[in-house]
């Protein structure tokens, strides 16, 4: 029980890590200070470890719904930002 707790705090911790820049992109609409080498890795990384742990998941019989949670919330950040940096416009044009 402990252990589960503690899976669950540590990834609502990791989930959340990427609110506040979400939340300042959102809000300023701007991703310029971004990188958008960082973001494809970042989402890459999420997606491949996501499908490991499922694949990993489904051959054990042992479900870690802590780390779905973590990495689906990841992903759908990973993939604002993504966004955000395609398409918001660009403030200091070079």
């Amino acid at each position: 029980m402990i252990n589960e707790t503690i899976g669950w705090v540590g990834n609502i911790l990791f989930a959340i890590c990427g609110l506040p820049q979400v939340i300042k992109t959102y809000r300023s609409k701007s991703a310029n200070d971004l990188s958008i080498l960082f973001l494809w890795m970042w989402l890459l990384g999420e997606l491949l470890t996501f499908v490991y742990i499922i694949i990993g998941d489904w051959e054990t019989g042992i479900a870690h719904f802590p780390l779905y949670f973590n990495y689906i919330v990841n992903i759908f950040m990973a993939c604002y930002l993504i966004y955000a940096k395609y398409t918001y416009p660009k403030k200091y044009e070079r």
